[in-house]
């Protein structure tokens, strides 16, 4: 039987949920931004209006608000955002019981053997993409394959609002002449680490020998040409609360950063959400975790050991003091991550001493109120002096630039 696997991508997926709730939104240039009043922080998403102009994910306010003064800005609230992504990948499992959600805004679905309910591939993806129209009021984009990697190439394809299919035996035709930089996976100095190598499309890097790839590039080169090939084993993996070993946030910069201040906001945004989660699911973590993947593709991983925690401070001060430590103050960072884990099997049973208890209930305090603030009237509502001092220092430092 032929393996069915799809993308779904839903299309700048902050600033089109704020478009479902406010219609003033559409039709018009507008972006999720950090404090826009005070025109501060980053772009966290903009619509496709806004981008024509310019502007991009992750782009500074100030600079962004230059190329498009007429943009209107709207407040994060990531927890309706979190409502709207458990509300997709529901109507999601409606049409397959295998779907691993890979972010907020993007999953894959395992259709193997649906065609009998839902028809041809391509018919079933004009349908779900349809159910997320009507009953979402939200756009996407679905790439289809027989693989994860694959479909997700074929997802990136055509936005907003495009079905692409991308078939094994498509590849050598539609991928293999492309330029190594449109490949999903390659960014631009790993792209000119394969220049340098001659090797300038995906097909050449499909036929090259797989040993001079491994010596000059190691694993990453070898799992790249596999996927150069169109080649990918990963199965569609079930995502089920029971099962998190980890709860982790990340996010890609499309322009690279270099001053670790505006790498320090972010951190602490990436911390807000994970300590939201880890509360909400009663999980505390032994080990704080990041990840900084540099502007030449290398990627290196630090953790360190906690006391258990589910408090925001915890996990921001750990993860900054190893962002901190290891972050190469020469190379440009394109992708930034933190992670909880260790869980903790019976937090209740774990002994503090006298200081500790202190310490935990004042942080607990503050965290209750800032979450039950959040729950009630948004996101935005409420939000911590680290935060607001980072924006005000990422505007400054864009501005000396």
């Amino acid at each position: 039987m032929q393996k069915v696997v799809f993308l779904v991508d839903m299309n700048a997926f902050f600033i089109s949920c704020e478009m479902t709730r406010n219609p003033k939104l559409q039709g018009r240039p507008a972006a999720v931004a950090g404090s826009p009043q005070k025109r501060t922080g980053i772009i966290l998403a903009a619509n496709y209006e806004a981008r024509k102009f310019g502007v991009k994910t992750a782009m500074v306010l100030h600079k962004a608000l230059k190329l498009c003064p007429h943009m209107l800005l709207v407040p994060p609230d990531h927890e309706f955002y979190q409502e709207r992504s458990n509300d997709l990948m529901a109507l999601l499992s409606n049409y397959s019981p295998l779907v691993e959600k890979n972010s907020i805004d993007e999953a894959w679905l395992d259709m193997t053997g649906t065609g009998g309910l839902f028809g041809p591939p391509l018919e079933a993806a004009k349908k779900i993409m349809e159910d997320i129209r009507v009953n979402l009021g939200l756009w996407c984009s679905i790439g289809i394959s027989e693989n994860k990697f694959l479909s997700k190439v074929a997802a990136d394809i055509k936005k907003p609002l495009g079905i692409t299919e991308l078939w094994q035996k498509d590849v050598q035709k539609k991928l293999w002449p492309l330029p190594l930089r449109s490949m999903y996976g390659i960014g631009e100095k790993t792209a000119e680490n394969f220049y340098h190598m001659g090797i300038k499309t995906i097909g050449e890097l499909a036929k090259s020998d797989p040993n001079y790839i491994y010596k000059s590039l190691g694993k990453i080169g070898v799992q790249l040409q596999q996927y150069a090939k169109g080649l990918d084993f990963s199965p569609v993996k079930i995502n089920s609360i029971e099962d998190i070993k980890s709860i982790g946030r990340s996010m890609t910069l499309p322009e690279d950063i270099t001053h670790l201040e505006s790498l320090k906001h972010i951190l602490m945004a990436l911390s807000e959400d994970i300590g939201r989660t880890a509360r909400k699911y009663n999980k505390k973590g032994h080990s704080v975790q990041i990840v900084i993947k540099y502007s030449d593709f290398k990627t290196i991983t630090r953790q360190v050991t906690v006391a258990p925690t589910c408090y925001t401070k915890d996990i921001y001060n750990a993860g900054f003091a190893l962002l901190k430590k290891n972050i190469h103050p020469s190379k440009a960072v394109r992708l930034i991550g933190i992670t909880l884990k260790s869980f903790d099997e019976d937090p209740i049973s774990q002994q503090l001493c006298f200081f500790q208890r202190v310490q935990e209930n004042k942080h607990e305090k503050i965290d209750q109120v800032m979450d039950t603030l959040r729950n009630k009237y948004g996101s935005n509502i409420i939000s911590r002096a680290t935060l607001m001092k980072n924006s005000k220092t990422t505007q400054e430092t864009a501005q000396e630039e």
